[in-house]
């Protein structure tokens, strides 16, 4: 794992912006992005940061400063990426059953446009024929991934075309002309069995001849960073020596090479985040010890909608005893963050850290029970700034109507 921010710097931090607090560690994001560019150097690639896992624009602006390219999965995601700097030529718009209204508006933006279902097609053939080329998302029909709910490429997934209905595919884009510019299938998020990679590379293969003006195949996101200290990230390097083995052998009928884009979202931001969290009461009962802390699941989800493990620290005494305990949130819910977790003694007032927050943290934040969001910092060269100011009273209100004179 990689190295990690100290805790003395947590714990300032946590004492300077207050708690519950989003940390981000720039220096983590470097050195993921440049992993990934250092393995696939010599390679015909380009790798796309998954902005959906987190959104501050200062971290779209720290990507777009490190020549990453951006995937957007809403026209919002595309105009936040473009006020960060990303031109459109570095933008592609991968949306899900969205309004044809987006995809109208993505095309006027410039992006690249990637397709993911059959109605939207026809329309966009019918709309644009063979003026503005788009991509196709296929569903491979393989499950893969780190739980159900991130898994998108099996049978059953909402996510993409089948590739059984590859003739009405060829049919819509025969009809009305439609440059086919790209290939996109994402299998599943949490993946660390390369050889998913391998299946959708061979599943493009028998596909990509239907396509005369194909340029690239997009193979997602989903590469595996480790959430506990026992699990392995992907081996990027085996996995881009992999990759360009096959795309030797899998070319264009001209002879030239595919590129290949990447997506990753968790693999840039996961490790760079940290929750930091204060806590309110401990409760012995009879059977367990609850450590009620002053965040909950409204700011970091992933424990109850995936069943994601997140390690925890206590900042406040690192080496105390440990001892069982069950850390919950302070919301009219039942949020569990671990049942039976062993940690160094906790008492109240000490500060826990939720590690690997990075990705899918804010950003599936809300206001639930009308708590507030909590603030951001980023850590640039060991100085913490602030990046998101924490909610207010006045921020539940905003958006409401006749209240504007409430707090005159």
């Amino acid at each position: 794992m990689q190295k990690e921010l100290d805790s003395l710097l947590l714990t300032n931090a946590a004492h300077e912006f207050g708690t519950p607090l989003y940390i981000y560690d720039s220096d983590s994001i470097r050195m993921q992005y440049l992993k990934l560019i250092t393995a696939f150097k010599g390679i015909k690639s380009r790798i796309f940061y998954a902005c959906k896992a987190l959104t501050n624009i200062h971290i779209l602006k720290l990507m777009n400063e490190l020549d990453s390219n951006i995937d957007c999965s809403s026209i919002n995601e595309i105009h936040l990426a473009m006020l960060a700097g990303f031109s459109p030529e570095k933008i592609i718009f991968t949306s899900n059953g969205v309004l044809f209204d987006e995809v109208i508006e993505a095309v006027g933006l410039g992006v690249h446009v990637n397709i993911d279902n059959i109605s939207t097609l026809e329309r966009f053939g019918m709309t644009f024929g063979g003026k503005y080329p788009a991509s196709i998302r296929l569903r491979p029909n393989i499950m893969a991934g780190g739980n159900i709910n991130i898994a998108t490429g099996h049978e059953n997934s909402k996510f993409g075309i089948p590739i059984e209905m590859i003739d009405s595919i060829l049919t819509i884009v025969e009809k009305y002309n439609i440059e086919i510019d790209g290939l996109h299938i994402h299998s599943g998020s949490d993946m660390n069995d390369q050889h998913v990679y391998v299946k959708e590379v061979e599943i493009m293969a028998d596909y990509a001849r239907f396509f005369p003006h194909l340029n690239w195949i997009d193979l997602g996101g989903g590469l595996k960073i480790p959430y506990d200290q026992h699990e392995n990230e992907t081996d990027i390097n085996q996995l881009a020596l992999r990759l360009a083995a096959l795309f030797k052998k899998f070319r264009k009928p001209d002879g030239s090479e595919y590129e290949i884009w990447l997506e990753p979202g968790k693999f840039l931001v996961s490790a760079c985040g940290y929750l930091v969290s204060r806590v309110n009461v401990i409760q012995k009962t009879p059977k367990q010890t609850f450590v009620y802390l002053d965040t909950g699941f409204n700011h970091l989800i992933r424990p109850m909608f995936y069943g994601a493990f997140h390690r925890i620290t206590n900042l406040s005494n690192e080496g105390g005893l440990k001892q069982p305990y069950n850390i919950v949130g302070n919301l009219c819910e039942t949020d569990t963050f671990a049942e039976n977790r062993s940690l160094p003694e906790i008492s109240e007032g000490d500060y826990l850290v939720f590690h690997n927050a990075g990705a899918y943290g804010f950003e599936m934040s809300m206001n639930y029970n009308a708590r507030l969001k909590p603030a951001e910092v980023m850590v640039e060269n060991g100085n913490t700034r602030l990046i998101r100011r924490r909610d207010n009273l006045k921020d539940l209100l905003r958006n409401q109507i006749d209240t504007e004179n409430m707090f005159s």
